[in-house]
């Protein structure tokens, strides 16, 4: 959530900012809600001095034996003012709060102005491998080997689910250990399991709820329960572990990790990547989350993205880093640096981590702060995240780029000892 006091002093700014996310046509209606609630809270105070010189009048007059008859009725007439305008009060606030919650955040200056047409390429590791043959997509390559089966997912539930059969589901499993262990015992996360299941004041306090209600599940509670939300990403419960504390800054930065299936709706991928498993309604990953102070916050960031990275090449798949323009940042973030995996079986670079600061935006909505070590105000904490990895679509990257002519997979030398030695996926019966 951005912060009202920034927008009053910077609203031509802040309006320019927004143009290419969305939400700078709301920025004059907050300014004058804003002025509307300051003017009535001024009018309040000044009544409630009012009505408290009136209180005293009437207790020196009960106490020189007088009736206050009119200081009475003088009374109850500003507290009938102040009931009413306490009222206006909470009403400006609630327009205000509501059109807070639909802005994204401000983008850092560094990133580049525009949509995805303007996202920049940071750099490159590794070459792509040239084949003898012409490689297949992930799809052919796991139906052939009987390992990946989407039919039977869309009988069970719908499309965008997947079976995952015998080597498949061991490489899945591999994925998730692997990544565990790096960023545990080589990169200094703390591991985390957390409920996948979460209310919404969890969703809201890390923005996804109002602004994504629609991309995602819930479930229906009896006599008018309040639902809970299937997590979209890990980061959203690893992030709001600390909602409403105030933490230490010599405890930052808080380094974790966590391993959660994802669920996510896809409402707006109608026509997009339908075949595979590239968009799926659940997915696992391998997620990184940050809580630090804002100093720190973007040499965290690097560190981050170069933690995703190792993932990459300990697998030695080639990846390009991407810094993301204004327009293709997410909604919470005011910088990200996605990791894009070349998948030869589509012959270009695809998404395979997000890594982001949210700055303050998150902690702000969720009311994450810490005390300085040199004492005074709380302050609010800088939050980031990161897929390190999403393990589908690692899975993915490896039946592309390490697929064999005779349809068999070879097991990268990183994985295999997480496989029991499995080397190579042959066909096998379905």
């Amino acid at each position: 959530m951005l912060d009202v006091k920034v927008i009053r002093e910077h609203p031509e700014e802040v309006a320019r900012a927004l143009e290419t996310r969305g939400g700078a046509e709301s920025v004059q209606r907050l300014l004058d809600l804003d002025t509307d609630r300051r003017r009535r809270v001024t009018a309040v105070e000044s009544l409630k001095a009012e009505r408290n010189k009136v209180t005293e009048q009437i207790a020196q007059a009960k106490r020189r034996g007088e009736s206050p008859a009119e200081d009475i009725a003088r009374m109850r007439k500003l507290g009938d003012e102040i009931r009413d305008l306490d009222a206006a009060v909470g009403e400006v606030e609630k327009e205000m709060q509501a059109l807070l919650l639909q802005l994204p955040n401000l983008p850092h200056p560094s990133v580049p102005v525009g949509g995805a047409q303007e996202n920049q390429e940071v750099r490159r590791w590794g070459t792509p491998r040239r084949f003898a043959f012409d490689p297949k997509p992930h799809w052919e390559v796991g139906e052939r080997l009987g390992i990946l089966d989407f039919e039977r997912a869309a009988k069970l539930a719908k499309s965008r689910f997947v079976v995952l059969w015998g080597a498949a589901a061991r490489l899945e499993r591999a994925l998730v250990q692997f990544m565990l262990d790096l960023h545990t015992r080589e990169h200094g996360y703390r591991e985390v399991w957390v409920p996948h299941l979460v209310n919404a004041e969890t969703m809201e306090g890390t923005g996804q709820l109002p602004k994504f209600e629609d991309q995602l599940f819930k479930t229906v509670e009896p006599e008018g329960g309040r639902p809970l939300y299937l997590i979209p990403t890990a980061e959203v419960p690893v992030t709001y572990l600390h909602g409403g504390e105030i933490l230490k800054e010599q405890e930052l930065p808080k380094r974790y990790v966590a391993y959660t299936p994802c669920y996510r709706r896809e409402a707006g991928a109608a026509g997009q990547d339908t075949r595979g498993m590239i968009r799926q309604h659940q997915f696992d990953k391998v997620e990184l989350v940050k809580v630090t102070t804002p100093a720190a916050s973007y040499g965290e960031l690097e560190s981050l993205v170069g933690n995703a990275e190792e993932v990459l090449k300990r697998l030695e798949l080639p990846y390009r880093v991407v810094l993301l323009a204004t327009g293709d940042t997410s909604f919470a973030s005011a910088k990200t640096y996605d990791l894009e995996v070349w998948l030869p079986g589509q012959g270009k670079y695809r998404e395979i981590s997000s890594c982001s600061n949210c700055e303050a935006f998150q902690a702000r909505r969720g009311e994450i702060r810490y005390r300085p070590v040199s004492g005074g105000r709380a302050e609010f904490a800088h939050t980031l995240n990161g897929s390190g990895l999403a393990v589908g679509r690692t899975l993915i990257a490896i039946l592309e780029n390490y697929q064999e002519a005779d349809g068999s997979v070879t097991i990268p030398q990183a994985l295999r000892p997480y496989t029991d030695g499995l080397e190579r996926i042959t066909p096998v019966s379905s």
